[in-house]
């Protein structure tokens, strides 16, 4: 009996043993780190052997291994020892794209370096780097490819693609020099990011970390310098919101955004918390939250950020534009939500070579019957260069409800040095403190078309010849109140607008203005101190 057990628990013992994971190196396979043999079958087959006898890591060793598009398998981790490179080639030929989708600027890409569709358990790791050549790439595309670089970068490989996969684990490993984005993350869920550096720059388009669609995402200790945004969160399709998604300790520099999430903004941003992090020499923003497609931002919490060198340090937009980037499975929306959020604990000192001359620190703007609501502002305290005059606090900034949201749309200034919002509801703005370099005349803050509005414990810098420290347009409900400032101006607050209604100001100290409160008389009754 015992034997006939034992007969039919044979084939599955073997079956079992046949899928024990099997590690293995890329040069018993024949790749060769030469840095001109192109490797791409070699790597390729290791991977898929080392799947089909049931997963586990395919290692490279010291040395320069050059390469095509590689694709990941269910239960591969890649891990490159100290001292290896795995080099992409410059040669377009030698990619494919496995997901071809149009980004943003309505330009297709998908190419990459090393990409995995729908796997699982699958990972990136040790010493070693990735490094797509990113330059060298461009100058050899160039020579042939004469349309402007608006319409041919999308030909450029990302270096890392991971579209819709689970248990995703990338950590300690250098990105470098992509030729496109440097990581990109569509559709997948259970992400581990840890230890990475990156450094991509040299070519447009270089984002560092970019979660497209993703939900229960982990991102800790990365270092990334990139040609475009460091950090960015997109969703290209409307079918997967970013959600929960806990970042903490990033250190993050870019040419472009230090934190964003847009512009590309179908599906929610939801349950995002994001902490601990420095940004330093950013050149267009140091938090940007953007939903211009349908997307619905809420229950996002950003604190315990400092910055450096930033130009703008913060702009929140909810917008028109309802692009469509999977045309083939996605149709137009309507405009989205923006709604709880809270950014709290911010020291920043912004950059004088701004996008916006002068420079302001924060733009807040929904669109004309589309609100930024419950959007909360505390302890956030921000040194900026002044600068502004008279004739600069009273600017007119255009909607622009249907482009393309950067700090630049709303340009070429804004009409506060401090905070300028516009179509909100309800905003909490507690515990806030400007620096000024040089005197500005444009108000501290400038709210236009807003809502139960809490301005509570400001201490506003010394400024002299300000026609209003605050002023409120159309402003239906505020409350204003513990607000330090010194210098000398016209008034403390002033209300402006015929649907301006229910203003209050207490407990200020403000003792060089002319008033303390200035409601003018076009402004309908129930304002009052």
């Amino acid at each position: 009996m015992l034997f006939k057990r034992f007969l039919l628990l044979m084939p599955m013992l073997l079956s079992a043993l046949l899928v024990i994971a099997t590690d293995t190196d890329v040069s018993k396979y024949g790749a060769v780190a030469d840095s001109t043999t192109l490797n791409t079958a070699a790597i390729q087959k290791a991977i898929d052997d080392c799947n089909k006898t049931g997963g586990g890591k395919v290692y490279f060793p010291a040395g320069r291994f050059l390469s095509g598009t590689i694709e990941l398998k269910d239960n591969v981790t890649l891990h490159f020892r100290k001292g290896a490179v795995l080099l992409g080639s410059i040669d377009l030929k030698d990619y494919r794209n496995l997901d071809p989708f149009t980004e943003g600027l309505g330009i297709d890409v998908g190419w990459a370096l090393v990409v995995a569709v729908d796997a699982n358990n699958i990972g990136l790791e040790g010493e070693g780097r990735i490094d797509g050549q990113g330059a060298a790439l461009k100058a050899k595309h160039i020579i042939t490819d004469t349309r402007p670089e608006g319409q041919r970068w999308g030909l450029r490989p990302f270096l890392v693609r991971i579209v819709r996969c689970t248990r995703v684990t990338v950590k300690d490993v250098t990105l470098n020099y992509a030729g496109a984005w440097t990581s990109h993350y569509f559709q997948s869920k259970n992400i581990n990011i840890e230890n990475v550096k990156i450094v991509s720059v040299g070519v447009a388009h270089n984002d560092g970390i970019g979660i497209d669609g993703c939900q229960d995402v982990r991102i800790t200790n990365c270092d990334v310098v990139s040609g475009d945004d460091a950090l960015v969160f997109k969703t290209t399709s409307s079918t997967m919101a970013c959600k929960n998604i806990t970042v903490t300790g990033l250190r993050l520099k870019s040419n472009q955004a230090g934190i964003k999430m847009g512009t590309e903004s179908m599906a929610n941003f939801e349950d995002i918390r994001i902490s601990g992090c420095h940004i330093y020499d950013t050149k267009n923003g140091g938090i940007k939250l953007l939903t211009v497609d349908g997307a619905r931002i809420r229950n996002v919490e950003i604190s315990d950020i400092t910055m450096d060198e930033v130009r703008t340090p913060m702009l929140f937009r909810l917008g028109s534009r309802l692009s469509v980037f999977r045309k083939a499975n996605d149709t137009k929306q309507t405009t989205g939500t923006f709604e709880n959020v809270v950014i709290r604990n911010v020291k920043a000192k912004a950059s004088a070579d701004a996008q916006l001359k002068p420079p302001s620190g924060i733009l807040i703007t929904g669109v004309p019957g589309h609100y930024i609501t419950n959007l909360t502002l505390e302890n956030i305290d921000i040194s900026i260069a002044g600068g502004g005059n008279r004739g600069d606090a009273r600017h007119a900034v255009p909607e622009a409800i249907d482009q393309y949201p950067e700090v630049k749309t709303f340009g070429p200034l804004i009409p506060a040095y401090g905070i300028w919002a516009r179509h909100v509801k309800g905003l909490k703005l507690k515990n806030i403190q400007f620096t000024l370099a040089a005197n500005d005349q444009r108000p501290a803050f400038v709210c236009e078309d807003g809502q139960e509005i809490q301005l509570d414990h400001w201490n506003i810098p010394a400024t002299s010849g300000a026609e209003a420290v605050i002023r409120l347009e159309n402003v239906q409900g505020a409350v204003v109140k513990n607000i330090t400032a010194a210098g000398n101006g016209a008034a403390l607050v002033k209300v402006e607008g015929v649907n301006s209604a229910r203003v209050q100001l207490s407990k200020s100290n403000a003792k060089g203005f002319n008033k303390q409160l200035e409601i003018e008389t076009a402004v309908i009754t129930g304002s009052g101190e």
